[in-house]
């Protein structure tokens, strides 16, 4: 192992000289960079060997080449390249290729590979890198992608590109990012022969030696991708990402023709076909010429497109009766609304067009759950708010048993100051199973907190520890405690807790808000706080170090606090913590004793 190391050193000894010689490193610096690459070699070479020894390796050679480059910026020289730089290349390819030989699977380490390539514009070298990483991770359509991009933009091979996406479709039949990248392959390509064709022409040079067909000069080869892909891939998504892609060419109109017939005939009960029909009609408006015309004129002109685009909406509402479809027309009635403009006249008009369309939806029983809210928002924003309480209310009939819907209700009376929001309130409580009621109750008590009396308010508290769920009534626990202490004082939570203590379960946060409380009173006394970590080690002594840490560290700092304690309560602590939590434990506590905790 030695005499190969010494001979890879060796191997540095005409670069380094030559470093030296140009006056780009000192001698000093040269036996610094013999010493680290011999560490380096050393690690590399052991029988057991380690990734991140071959990525320190080659971190440092990266360095060393963003070092040179910086110095040959510095003093001007640019000689002697294939000399010193062209050798570290070498080495670093090297270098990569071990690694990725040993660690195959390592996607990032080849990706790495990759971008050093592409940085140091090693072409050659790249191509090599993608050939043996497909090989290996066929299996992962990105890879395929990213080579077929770098073999059309960067060597300018459309050839080589549609070779790879056609060996890519070969493992993926099915993959519909594969055949939009190939896609946009063909009408990038196709693009590109239209440009040369027309610098050709314009320069009148003989074209006699150049073969532009015209089946490719009209995207044909795009169109012919198009048709195999949507005989193997369903589904309205897949056909509006192609229709996006054919819109960035200007000389795609027949196959965005053929594409929206497609959609029209194969989905057209599709939501998404209809709300791509929709939104066209902006899209068709927006095209014609617009110069000249004043503020006023453009307002009418975007009236009238957004009139066209509610006109496709209100046929696809009857064509499609679904929830999914007139989600589609509120959220672009919603986005429409939400754009900025100066004419009130067309803002109005918005407003009025898009609760409409939520009343017709509610009607018609197909507004989504989730689209209450943005309705009842915007109703509050209008200042309609005997409309918002009906619209509330109607959304809790059809949406009975759901807590979020209910506190949209609640959320709207409480804000609205109303007189009936404790009826509402039990109302919930009874159509709401017990289990997952907490955000209800939290809603109730703090609700009541700032509306009623503190004995109303703590008889809430008591029936809500009885009509939640274990693991939720611990939540409640903490509030009630929080509460008790801000308007009943020390001695009353004091109470509380001892009572609250009698029915499990219980949460570390509950017992640290007593310790805390206790801690803020002018007399603490140490007997209550022993009292109150023995409570909570009971719950929580072997799943928690720094509970145990807390408690030493109060023995310690406290006036009334034992010192001679903590022996005893850091056998306790080895004795009931669990598995690594013990180490964790020993590390922490030495800490403390050296007084860096």
């Amino acid at each position: 192992m030695a005499e190969r190391i010494e001979q890879r050193l060796e191997d540095r000894v005409p670069e380094l000289e030559q470093l030296e010689r140009v006056g780009l490193f000192t001698r000093k610096e040269i036996r610094a960079v013999l010493r680290k690459a011999s560490a380096l070699e050393y690690k590399i070479q052991r029988r057991a060997l380690r990734k991140e020894d071959f990525i320190n390796y080659i971190q440092y050679e990266v360095n060393l080449l963003e070092l040179i480059k910086k110095r040959r910026a510095r003093i001007g020289y640019s000689f002697k390249k294939d000399e010193i730089e062209h050798s570290i290349l070498h080495r670093v390819h090297s270098l990569f290729n071990r690694a990725t030989g040993k660690w195959k699977d390592d996607v990032q380490l080849w990706l790495s590979h990759v971008a050093f390539c592409k940085q140091w514009n090693a072409k050659h070298q790249l191509s090599k890198v993608f050939s043996t990483m497909l090989a290996i991770h066929s299996n992962k359509p990105a890879l395929w992608i990213m080579a077929a991009k770098w073999e059309m933009e960067t060597r300018l091979s459309s050839e080589s590109a549609r070779h790879l996406f056609l060996r890519a479709l070969r493992f993926h039949p099915e993959c519909p990012k594969l055949y939009q990248e190939y896609f946009r392959m063909e009408l990038m390509n196709a693009e590109k022969q239209r440009k040369e064709k027309k610098e050709f022409e314009q320069a009148k040079m003989d074209l006699g030696e150049f073969n532009y067909s015209d089946e490719i000069l009209n995207g044909e080869m795009a169109r012919i991708v198009y048709r195999e892909a949507s005989q193997k891939i369903k589904g309205v998504e897949f056909q509006l990402a192609v229709l996006s892609i054919a819109k960035l060419f200007d000389f795609t109109q027949d196959l965005q023709k053929e594409i929206l017939e497609s959609l029209q005939t194969k989905y057209a009960d599709d939501p998404l076909t209809w709300d791509h029909m929709a939104r066209r009609e902006l899209e068709l408006g927006s095209l014609q010429p617009t110069e000249h015309t004043t503020k006023q004129k453009k307002v009418s002109e975007v009236a009238q497109r957004e009139e066209r685009c509610c006109a496709v909406f209100d046929e696809a509402v009857r064509a499609v009766p679904t929830g999914d479809m007139w989600k589609c027309y509120i959220t672009f009635c919603l986005e429409r609304y939400n754009r900025k403009t100066n004419s009130e006249e067309l803002k109005q008009k918005r407003l009025e067009r898009t609760l409409s369309v939520f009343s017709k939806a509610h009607e018609s029983s197909l507004l989504p759950e989730a689209l209450y809210k943005q309705w009842l928002e915007l109703l509050l924003d209008s200042s309609l708010s005997e409309k918002a309480v009906e619209v509330a209310e109607a959304a809790t009939r059809h949406f009975s048993l759901s807590v979020e819907t209910w506190q949209l209700r609640l959320g709207v009376l409480i804000q609205l100051k109303r007189e009936d929001v404790t009826q509402c309130f039990e109302e919930a409580i009874k159509h709401v199973k017990s289990k997952g009621t907490l955000p209800l109750w939290t809603l109730w008590v703090e609700w009541s907190e700032g509306t009623n009396s503190k004995e109303d308010t703590e008889a809430l508290y008591q029936r809500s520890l009885h009509a939640t769920t274990p693991g939720e009534s611990v939540t409640m626990k903490e509030m009630y405690l929080d509460w008790t202490y801000r308007n009943g004082g020390y001695k009353k939570v004091k109470r509380l807790f001892t009572s609250l203590c009698e029915n499990r379960p219980f949460s570390l946060d509950f017992f640290r808000k007593m310790i805390q409380i206790e801690k803020e009173q002018e007399s603490c006394k140490m007997l209550h706080l022993r009292e109150y970590y023995e409570r909570a080690l009971r719950e929580f002594g072997s799943t928690n170090t720094d509970l145990w840490l807390d408690y030493i560290k109060e023995e310690l700092s406290h006036p009334q606090g034992k010192p001679e304690n903590c022996g005893s309560i850091h056998w306790r602590a080895m004795k009931m913590l669990q598995g690594d939590l013990v180490e964790n434990f020993v590390s922490k506590y030495t800490l403390l004793q050296t007084g860096h905790l």
